[in-house]
């Protein structure tokens, strides 16, 4: 082998040698994380400042620039502190090409929320029905609102209408409720976040929901009726009835699920059990309560069968 052929195969294990050691030569570059943006919502408004959905922001709590806590507060991130970074999605897009997704920095929706609001969150949110089944926060709050309806007492039933189609159904029957009236919202009853009773109810059982609003039925009574103790839904439609009093069914039809109807003034028989072409007049009007009027219980010392 020649003197030339020697010096150029070892110029060849030089190149082979340097390219072989050289940063990324093995395995693509990964790419670095990607940068907020300098200008903060004045890039975004760039080319979202025509939608008054977007600009609705600043008139809520979410973009108040005197306070800390806030997205817009001195120091913070504006828009990016829950879009996450920028990136590519506020850089130059060619004519024709998409412009990329907007990046969430590996985070969930959720999870982006509960970095700040994680007071709001309690230990009842982990296993309830609206954890279970992967609600996420702005399937019921808007963000960008002045005021988000959900905390309207007014516009909260609507929101939650949007997925609990039975119970808006059940709300518009003749005794309900005064949802749509603006007087209560589902709050009352329900605690969305945060519940230690199933259906994430607002007590500490579904008897303590309903007595926040009707402690008169609370008792306690001397002579108790056992069902009023046990569950209020016994009786009752809680989101709304065709009947008085929001009850699933009319009386006596209602009380004899549970009371014998043998030997009773409520029925139409005579004394032979022959049925009468006539009703009995028991039968009428306040039905059982003509008679039976305390039916949450009774406090009278001759009131054992709950008639005073």
């Amino acid at each position: 082998m020649d003197f030339q052929s020697v010096a150029r195969a070892w110029v060849l294990f030089c190149l082979c040698t340097l390219f072989a050691a050289a940063p990324g030569a093995q395995e693509p570059a990964v790419d670095s994380e990607p940068a907020y943006s300098p200008r903060g919502a004045d890039t975004c408004l760039g080319c979202h400042g025509f939608d008054q959905g977007v600009l609705a922001i600043f008139r809520g709590k979410h973009a108040v620039p005197t306070d800390a806590r806030s997205p817009f507060g001195d120091g913070q991130l504006q828009c990016e502190a829950c879009h996450g970074p920028g990136g590519a999605h506020a850089g130059r897009v060619r004519r024709g090409q998409e412009r990329p997704p907007m990046i969430r920095a590996g985070y969930g929706q959720n999870e982006r929320c509960l970095e700040c609001h994680t007071a709001n969150m309690d230990f009842g949110w982990h296993g309830s029905t609206h954890d279970a089944d992967e609600v996420a926060c702005a399937a019921c709050h808007t963000v960008h609102a002045a005021r988000d309806p959900v905390l309207e007492t007014s516009a909260q039933a609507e929101v939650c209408f949007g997925c609990h189609l039975s119970q808006r159904g059940e709300s518009l029957r003749a005794f309900a409720h005064p949802l749509f009236r603006g007087k209560m919202g589902c709050t009352g009853c329900h605690s969305p976040h945060a519940a230690a009773a199933e259906p994430l109810l607002a007590g500490a059982a579904l008897n303590d929901t309903c007595y926040q609003c009707h402690a008169e039925k609370r008792g306690p009574y001397i002579w108790e009726h056992a069902p009023v103790a046990e569950d209020c839904t016994l009786c009752h439609a809680p989101h709304g009835s065709n009947h008085p009093g929001m009850l699933t069914q009319r009386a006596p039809l209602l009380c004899q699920g549970c009371h014998s109807q043998s030997g009773h003034p409520s029925i139409a028989h005579d004394a032979g059990g022959i049925a009468t072409a006539a009703p009995s007049q028991f039968l009428l009007g306040q039905s059982c309560l003509n008679c039976h009027e305390q039916v949450h219980g009774s406090n009278h010392p001759s009131g054992s069968r709950l008639l005073r």
